[in-house]
């Protein structure tokens, strides 16, 4: 049997999904992308040696800010009270890895605000680096695993390529 699509009503119209009636539980979402470079970029951003500053911090704190913003830039996602988010942003082999966690206690889910601090940490990395390395891509921003909620307990199966 197909899902149906909760953001669409039976004329196929967008809609903003009703959450009133469901319960307040915890929830938690983790999401993860990747800025590939140039090798020299990537150890100039582990040396702190890009002319706009400590690039690694400033994407934390726009992933935070970003998280915090989701509904502002996502039209159909609910505004609701972010509980934690933490951002792991880690230098490694002619990139950076970007992880985020985001918690909250609520009636729907926070994959949309962890993919959403993802994307901007990551676009905040590219702004910071894209005088020395205008090649910068961000690259597999994607859902790693949620939990609460009706769905319970989800994880991104292991790629078996």
């Amino acid at each position: 049997m197909a899902k149906k699509l909760t953001h669409v009503d039976e004329a196929g119209a967008a809609r903003m999904v009703d959450v009133g009636a469901k319960p307040e539980t915890e929830r938690v979402a983790i999401a993860s992308g990747v800025v590939t470079m140039a090798e020299a970029t990537a150890e100039a951003i582990g040396a702190g040696a890009i002319g706009k500053g400590d690039v690694l911090a400033v994407a934390r704190i726009a992933g935070i800010q970003a998280a915090k913003r989701t509904p502002d830039l996502v039209p159909l996602c609910h505004p609701i009270a972010i509980h934690a988010v933490a951002v792991d942003l880690r230098v490694d082999d002619g990139a950076v890895a970007i992880s985020a966690t985001v918690r909250t206690a609520d009636r729907t889910g926070v994959e949309m605000e962890a993919l959403t601090c993802v994307s901007v940490a990551g676009l905040t990395v590219i702004d910071m680096v894209k005088a020395v390395d205008p090649a910068a891509v961000i690259t597999d921003v994607r859902v790693e695993a949620k939990s609460g909620g009706k769905t319970g307990e989800w994880r991104r199966p292991e790629d078996r390529s």
